[in-house]
């Protein structure tokens, strides 16, 4: 690392420290704590992959410059507490790179990326005390993906684990199955039990048609993405063929004006 790249960490962990100074700095900041930040880290992690994907490196750039600073932020707080400080976050991963690669650090040789792998759970399971037999339970796997992932990326994960230990279905006729066995509990619930139990049943109605786009090779995180941009471009469109706010207009007339912007799109990608 450069001397002017270590000025510049520098120069960005003294601005948060000033930030934080209850001597002339942020009443926002100063509000903070990790459990406020937390939605932040995430967003920001979010708008770093939406960056990446667009491959505008300017834009990449800035996006992990704003991760960056939730990370320095969490810092911050944590050395005003005693807890820890930028410099322990650094050496800790730095010290877990070189542990998980002793076939470059160490005399251990490798011959694959999957043995790269295997090694690398290995010695996690190891570092984490869950080499134990109660630790190997499959359940106890499977509550950390729910714990630490959102619950889409989770819900795949645990599928893939479960199946992958024997808990799957003969053939895709048994997904469907499901499918309609929980899509049927989740409209009986709706008319007839109490909003947690329709929650419950809505859980499992997601959870099936994760089940559907595993057994598709699809991954539905990036399918609801998709959509989800679909649904603003088409929004979009009615925007601009629209003469009046979107609001002024009949669910007719909107239903007319969804079906011009469709039109329109697939148009354009002709």
């Amino acid at each position: 690392m450069t001397n002017d790249t270590l000025a510049a960490l520098q120069e960005l962990i003294d601005v948060v420290a000033k930030l934080r100074s209850p001597d002339g700095g942020c009443p926002w900041d100063l509000a903070q704590t990790p459990e406020t930040l937390t939605p932040y880290v995430i967003e920001e992690a979010y708008e770093v992959v939406d960056a990446i994907k667009s491959g505008d490196k300017d834009a990449i750039a800035e996006e992990l410059g704003d991760l960056l600073l939730q990370v320095v932020l969490q810092a911050q707080i944590a050395s005003e507490y005693q807890q820890f400080s930028l410099k322990e976050i650094a050496q800790g991963i730095s010290q877990k790179l070189i542990r998980r690669h002793p076939h470059v650090f160490g005399d251990v040789s490798v011959e694959s990326v999957d043995e790269v792998r295997q090694n690398w759970e290995q010695i996690k399971a190891e570092e984490k005390g869950e080499t134990s037999p109660e630790n190997q339970k499959l359940t106890s796997k499977l509550s950390r993906y729910a714990k630490t992932l959102p619950p889409m990326i989770a819900a795949m994960k645990i599928s893939q684990k479960a199946a992958a230990a024997g808990f799957e279905w003969e053939n895709i006729d048994g997904v469907w199955a499901k499918f309609h066995e929980e899509l049927g509990e989740f409209e009986q619930a709706l008319e007839q039990e109490t909003p947690a139990e329709q929650q419950a049943e809505l859980g499992d109605l997601l959870f099936s048609i994760i089940q559907l786009a595993r057994w598709n090779n699809l991954d539905p995180s990036e399918a609801l993405q998709g959509t989800n941009l679909r649904f603003i471009q088409r929004l979009q469109k009615m925007e601009a063929f629209a003469e009046r706010p979107l609001s002024d207009y009949t669910l007719d007339e909107l239903e007319a004006l969804w079906q011009q912007a469709k039109a329109k799109l697939a148009q354009e990608k002709k």
